[in-house]
């Protein structure tokens, strides 16, 4: 996911005029309706299309074991019967008419929705929007036949040998509440899910002061937040979830652990997991790891030459996941079995270098944070991908205010800062190393 910059707030809700100057060449105005419902307008009038998405803070961290997987069937369930269609087969043929491309996600913190079409049918796509939002009928046929759906996503991730990797690792990464950090959830609470589960996440968690509704194309903030009234103005709000149902943190790694994965598989593929920072408790840091990852995975960096361009690694890369909920650092890279053992040392010892004051230079710090912030501005340009960036972010950062900001704060960023990210979550603290192989590599590179 890309990062964002500044935002217009409307003048009602708060005046600040350089704010409202700089932000202005991005088109993009905010406001809250009284029910709590935020609603975000993102002008771009280049093509007359417009993409209206709804953003729930729901997902896997809200999920106990009870309930895992089941974020991603509601997802499933939107796209079906409500109080104004009366089956998915109707629901299917509503957005031909309409002309809409369509589609939803699940993630640990975020789920969204989101249709696409001419702006001129601008009053259908509110209307069709809130029904599925506010009226859902988790019809029980419709439910049998999704889950069914959801379960082939199941069979095609268990196809991948890669998922059996990410699984073993992310269960010793968040040892206690792994289901809060699994989005895919597991079968048989799919399997069992019934109507009430169902009723409950939209209780729960789909009310107005829990969502926004963001609208980006050819649209104008003062009609946008007019018609927002007009269809969501009456969405009942509800008791803050959160309050209700908080989210547990994930306790600290306390020891170091291996995971090895024997698979038919022709290399070997090493997944290094730490738990990183968290968006509110330490901001600077998510800051700090987005620099470091791109400094790292640039050709001319030094990490790449020893471990890539030696012919250690065919790839290597370091990246970090942006979350409230304690965000993962994760190092992946590929070597063959007669290399295992050199590259894995030479992993460790380009990891240990890495708060060197000469394992990068100052003009690769300020190029990464250049090229960073032009990731940034490209991201703009297509307002039906843009949407869903903001909308992340939203529901992530609670709020605009990290992704409006985020270049600012980004420029900031010192060696110092850098170095003090890499102190804390990497040299000073426990992971999970997992391994993919086959098992005829592994009696290779660990022979009894």
């Amino acid at each position: 996911m890309s990062k964002m910059k500044p935002i217009i707030l409307c003048w009602w809700t708060l005046i600040l005029a350089p704010t409202v100057l700089f932000a202005q060449k991005y088109n993009i105005y905010s406001t809250k309706l009284p029910n709590g419902l935020e609603v975000i307008a993102i002008e771009n009038p280049v093509v007359p299309l417009v993409t209206i998405e709804l953003d729930v803070r729901n997902g896997s961290y809200t999920e106990p074991p009870e309930y895992n997987g089941l974020s991603h069937l509601y997802e499933h369930m939107f796209f079906k019967a409500n109080a104004s269609i009366p089956n998915q087969e109707k629901y299917l043929e509503r957005m031909q008419e309409l002309g809409m491309e369509w589609n939803g996600t699940t993630s640990e913190e975020r789920v969204n929705y989101f249709f696409t079409f001419s702006k001129d049918n601008l009053h259908e796509g509110f209307e069709f929007m809130k029904a599925a939002a506010v009226t859902p009928l988790f019809l029980q046929p419709e439910l049998e036949r999704e889950r069914a759906v959801v379960i082939g996503e199941y069979d095609r991730n268990e196809a991948q040998p890669y998922y059996y990797l990410y699984r073993g690792v992310g269960e010793k990464l968040w040892y206690k509440y792994y289901s809060r950090k699994n989005p895919l959830g597991e079968r048989d609470v799919v399997l069992s899910c019934d109507q009430k589960k169902m009723q409950t996440i939209k209780d729960r968690y789909y009310i107005p002061n829990n969502s926004a509704l963001l609208l980006a194309g050819d649209v104008h903030h003062e009609e946008i937040f007019k018609l927002a009234e007009q269809y969501f103005g009456e969405w009942k709000r509800g008791d803050d979830p959160f309050q209700l149902y908080p989210i547990p943190d994930h306790p600290p790694l306390v020891k170091t652990d291996t995971v090895i994965i024997e698979k038919p598989v022709n290399a070997i593929t090493l997944l290094f997991a730490w738990q990183g920072p968290s968006m509110s408790k330490d901001t600077k840091s998510t800051y700090s790891a987005d620099v470091l990852s791109y400094i790292l995975s640039q050709q001319d960096s030094q990490f790449q030459k020893r471990l890539v361009e030696s012919g250690l690694f065919t790839f290597i890369g370091l990246s970090y996941y942006s979350l409230d909920h304690t965000g993962p650092i994760s190092v992946q890279a590929q070597t063959t079995a007669d290399k295992y053992h050199e590259a894995d040392n030479a992993l460790f010892e380009e990891l240990g270098k890495l708060t060197q004051v000469d394992y990068y230079t100052e003009e690769q710090l300020a190029n990464a944070k250049t090229q960073l912030e032009i990731s940034e501005m490209y991201s703009h340009e297509r307002p039906s991908s843009f949407v869903h960036g903001v909308g992340f972010w939203w529901s992530v950062a609670h709020g605009l205010d990290y992704y409006l900001n985020y270049v600012d704060n980004l420029r900031k960023i010192s060696r110092k800062d850098i170095n003090e990210y890499v102190n804390k979550y990497i040299h000073n603290a426990s992971y999970i190393k997992g391994l993919l192989m086959s098992s005829e590599d592994r009696k290779k590179v660990f022979p009894q």
